[in-house]
Order: C-alpha cells, then structure tokens, then sequence
C-alpha cells in the first residue's frame, strides 16, 4: 500500500515544479506527493486514489486557474475526501477571496505566494496540518468494496457471490456518505449499482459473476486441455473427489458454475460433522476442503457452466457455455441440489429483496431486531434457524408436517427447543407475498383448514426440496423421474446392462451409464444427503476411477 498523498495543484508549470519540489524535499520520505497542473487534472488523481482505497493527507492548490479555480477545486475534492487537509495558495491581491473561502470550503489555511524560505513560511503550516489528520485520518482499505442499493436483487447477487466465494469485501450502501464519494470517484450515478471496486482500483459496472471472478482472484481459465479426471461441482462430494484424485496423482480439475461448497458452503454450522466436536461452519470447512484441493495441485476453476457431456472415444468431453470444450479420462458429476422455488404469487419478483433461497448468510446482521420467516423443516432449515436467532427478535418456523421430528435430526431439535426466540408454525405454508421495493407481507394459510393468515415481515428464507442440477445432461446418461443421476447395479434392469453399455462389466457402484463418469453426492439416485457421505462418496469415485483406469 502506498503512503498517503499530498497533493499539489496549479497551473504555472514553475509554480508547480517548486511547491512539488519543496513538499518532497520535507515530507518525500513518509509521503506521496501528486502534481496535477489543473483542477480537473487534480479531480481525476483524487478519484483515481480513492477507487484503490488510498489516502490524502493535504491538498494545496492554486487560487487563480482557468476553467476551475482553486476554490471551486476544493469545494468537489471535498466530496472524495472530506478528511484532507485543505490550503489554498494566493498572491496578495488574492487574501479577500482565500478569506472567504474560509467559510465556503472549511479552508485549513491560506499560503502567499512566494513562501520563500519555506522553513519559516511553508513546513511549519504543513507540519501542523498533517498532525491534524494524523489524529484522524482517512481509513486505509485494502479489501473489495461493493456500492449498491439495500433492496436490490443485483447487488445481494454481487455480495453473496463474494461470500460463498470466500472473497474479503466490504459493503456499502449507495445512499450513504462513502458509497455516493465512491460513485463520485468512478464518475457514476445511483443508476449505475452495483459498483465493485477491487484493491488495484478497478471499477466494475453491474459485473456479471465471470467478470466478477476475474477480478477479485478467482481462477476461470483451465491451464490444459486434457486431464485425468475433471469434477463437475465444488460441494462437498466434488471436494471430497478433487482431493484425493490429486492427492493420487491424477491431473484433476474442478469445476464450479458459482461458488465451492455448495448448499454445505451455505451453513451456518455443521455439528455432527466427524472430528469436529465443536460443530464447524460451512465456509469453514468449504475452506479447508479447497485449500487442500489446491495444495495436492487440483486446479480450481469458478463461474464456468458446463452445458453438455459427450463421449469422444476413449476421451470423456465437457462441452462450456461459450462453446469451449474441456477433455478428460475421466468425469465425477457431483453437481448436488438446488432449493426448490417456492410457487406462491408474488415471491418471484421479490427474491433477493426479501426472498431468499438457503441461509443468505450475508444478510443475517440486517435482520437485527426483525421478525424473520424460515420455511422448511430439515436440517438446514434448523441450522439456520439458530444462526438467525442470535440477530432477529423471533424466528418463525413454517413447517408443513405436525412437527420436526420426521426431517432434522434430534440435536438441531434440542436446540431449537432451548432457544426462545426460536417459534415452530405447524401445518403452515406460504402462499402469497407482498411488497413494493421489498418483501413486506405474508401470506400463510394451514393446508387442512385453508385458514390464512397475513404477517408483516421483510425477510423470507427458503429451504424446501432438493431438484438435481441435471437438466445440462440431456440423455447423457440415465436419470431417474426426479432427475437425479443412476448409477451403479440401479442400471441393471432385469439384468441387463444399460443401453450403449459397451465395456464387457457391470457398472461399477458409482459409475453411470457412460462409462468412466461416476456420481456422487446429493446428485445421485437414493444417495443419503449427508455432508461426510457425500465426502465419503467422492473419495470412493477416485478408488474407482483407478479400477477404470487401470482395466484395459
């Protein structure tokens, strides 16, 4: 990070060298001094400083400049950095205007021009002036920063992409003092958010999440075209096989269309996790899971869609939405589940504004002191509930059945049960949602009497079903009715092998009906939805493949 600037402006190229030159001789060893030879020149320097989260000590500028005299100058450089030290420099001619400039840009102080010697008439004012913002200065920032509005669908995107994604970020609202200066720094209106400026300074408009991940460190580009094994999905299956598929020496890469982790990634905490006794978040365990991928040398790719999965010979092709092609000996599907959308009039245009699928944990701090609804009763539905109720005022839980001892597991049920502001609504669902720019208002009604009731509430959070991300598969390989993936004995019917079957074998427990791809995880028929069994079964697709691999 570079030290904080002092920043010189004025028009007359020798005035210009000598106010530089006399800054730097004094203070070049602790900070950065900036000439500029207009005001506008000096705007553009300041808002180039401001996007890369750097600091201005001092600004000392001109009076008498064309098109933006000194004054006018300090009045907008005040709106990107109102802790800067302000001194405007003038002839004696000058004195009434840097006067009255006293009150019209809360001048610091006013420089006659010559200082000669600038011992006596130009260090000690600076020195003073510096000691000042010493004791308060501007706040050195080195993580990602993200301007949007409260309610917004896009900016919640950007944000909880950043999240699931491990990225350090900081957010801030566009109608708040550091969000409009940032706006101001990169030239934009309130129209034009989300804007998420990155460390280096670079301002990105409404990005999409591949040009997201570009920016902030995340790799998008493979270093290869051919690999030994190429994992589709970044939960925990799809970690679990990235792992030891590089830990065994296979050339292994992951691929992952949002963020690693998965609906495992989103928790709040995992407790009946093996080797954890104190419980472990999803994040963190995503994390680990990742930097161990990585350590083993599996290349991890994000923000890559793959759209279809093709038999080339002995090769096994995974077709990208733009058209690339990635090749490989082997694939493991480990593409796990989505929440299913709740069908209820008024939801849809209000996801993201109140409306959330799974644990949206980048809004639990917004919910302090709210009345908030969680709709599901399985263990991530528990999970979440606990977390939120260590901000909200009441949780509500809607649950369909009469209770939750069918669908969470008895220690989420304890705990629920312990926390009062924690409240379980039996024999509920949502059927309608309200609002203008966000969520305001329920619907619930009881499926057995068709009673409703309206609730106000900004805050919605969703976690009912399961639906494999299968569709991209086409007839690739054989799908149950629910769309999950069959692997394994499952695709002997009557004992025969699957149709286009062409190796002289069975399918291997894991192995689909192409040969050389495997299943595992929350994406595979009849799997059991566990975090340490979809490990479980990732670890097992690697001995596998080795069996694959190995058999001529």
């Amino acid at each position: 990070m570079s030290n904080p600037a002092i920043l010189t402006v004025d028009d007359d190229p020798s005035v210009s060298r000598s106010v530089a030159r006399d800054v730097r001789r004094r203070y070049g060893d602790r900070y950065r001094v900036v000439r500029a030879d207009s005001g506008q020149a000096a705007l553009e320097a300041l808002r180039e400083i401001k996007l890369r989260g750097e600091q201005v000590a001092v600004m000392l500028a001109d009076y008498r400049m064309p098109q933006m005299n000194g004054i006018q100058f300090l009045e907008a450089a005040m709106d990107i950095f109102p802790r800067a030290r302000r001194v405007l420099l003038t002839a004696y001619a000058d004195t009434d205007a840097a006067i009255d400039a006293i009150n019209i840009v809360d001048l610091d102080h006013y420089l006659l021009k010559p200082w000669n010697p600038p011992e006596e008439k130009l260090y000690p004012v600076v020195d003073e002036l510096l000691d000042a913002w010493l004791a308060a200065p501007d706040e050195t920032i080195t993580e990602t920063r993200v301007v949007g509005h409260r309610w917004s669908a896009p900016s919640f995107a950007v944000r909880d992409f950043l999240a699931r994604n491990l990225v350090p970020y900081r957010w801030l609202p566009a109608d708040e003092a550091e969000g409009c200066r940032l706006l101001s720094a990169a030239a934009l209106t309130h129209d034009d958010v989300p804007l998420v400026v990155t460390p280096d300074g670079t301002s990105l408009v409404k990005p999409t999440e591949a040009d997201l991940a570009a920016h902030v460190g995340l790799t998008t580009t493979p270093t290869e075209d051919f690999y030994d094994l190429v994992v589709v999905g970044a939960g925990p299956a799809g970690l679990g096989a990235a792992v030891y598929g590089a830990s065994e020496g296979l050339r292994t890469v992951l691929l992952e269309q949002r963020a690693t982790g998965g609906q495992a990634g989103q928790s709040s905490r995992i407790e009946n996790y093996l080797g954890f006794p104190d419980g472990v978040s999803g994040a963190q365990l995503t994390d680990r899971a990742r930097r161990q991928a990585q350590r083993f040398g599996a290349e991890i790719l994000t923000t890559r869609e793959v759209v279809g999965l093709e038999s080339g010979g002995s090769a096994r092709l995974l077709r990208f939405g733009d058209g690339s092609v990635i090749a490989a000996h082997t694939v493991v599907l480990a593409t796990g589940v989505s929440y299913r959308l709740l069908d209820a009039p008024g939801l849809a245009e209000l996801t993201g504004r109140g409306v959330f699928y799974g644990s949206a944990s980048t809004e639990a701090p917004s919910c302090s002191g709210q009345e908030i609804y969680i709709v599901g009763g399985a263990n991530s539905a528990g999970q979440a509930a606990v977390h939120f109720s260590r901000y909200a005022k009441r949780v509500h839980m809607l649950i369909r059945g009469g209770d939750l001892r069918r669908s969470m597991s008895q220690y989420l049920i304890g705990q629920i049960e312990d926390i009062d502001n924690i409240e379980v609504h039996p024999h509920s669902q949502v059927i309608g949602g309200e609002g203008a720019e966000h969520l305001e208002r329920l619907t619930v009604c009881d499926p057995r009497s068709g009673q409703a009731r309206t609730v106000d509430t900004s805050w919605l959070f969703v976690f009912i079903g399961a639906e494999p991300r299968t569709d991209w598969l086409g007839k690739a390989v054989v799908r149950d009715d629910r769309g999950f993936v069959v692997t394994g004995t499952d695709l002997l019917a009557d004992g025969r092998r699957p149709p286009g079957w062409t190796l002289p074998r069975d399918p291997y427990h894991l192995e689909t009906s192409m040969p050389g791809v495997f299943a595992a995880g929350d994406v595979r028929a009849d799997s059991v939805k566990r975090v340490a069994s979809a490990v479980g079964e990732g670890a097992m697709a690697v001995s596998l493949i080795h069996r694959y691999l190995e058999t001529p």
